[in-house]
Parts: C-alpha cells; structure tokens; sequence
C-alpha cells in the first residue's frame, strides 16, 4: 500500500489539524500531537477521530 505524495500532503490530523505520517506498516497514520494512528483500509485512510488509535496501542494489521 502507497499512499500517493500528493494526497499525504493534503491530509491533515481531523482533531488537531497537525501534519500526519505514514506508519512504518504502512497501514495507519499517525498524529504525533494527539499521539493517534488512524487506520487505513483497502488503501483508504479512515480519518475519523473516534476510531483513531492511541499511538501506545497501535500495532498495525500486518
């Protein structure tokens, strides 16, 4: 899964607006600010904050 650059640099944390980062998995991305992961399914970044992920939690779906 590869997230095209042009869609990562219009992505932004839904709660904090902070820059986010793609997860060495490659299936989340985190917010350092609020310290969350949010998933990505199908290849589809699911930015919703009640399903965001305590960064300490994560453990990627791989």
């Amino acid at each position: 899964m590869a997230l095209k650059k042009e869609l990562l640099d219009i992505l932004a944390c839904p709660a904090c607006k902070g820059k986010l980062t793609v997860q060495p998995s490659e299936d989340g991305l985190g917010c350092a600010k609020c310290a969350v992961v949010y998933p990505i399914k199908d290849e589809i970044p699911i930015m919703i904050v009640d399903q965001a992920i305590p960064a300490k939690d994560w453990t990627g779906s791989k």
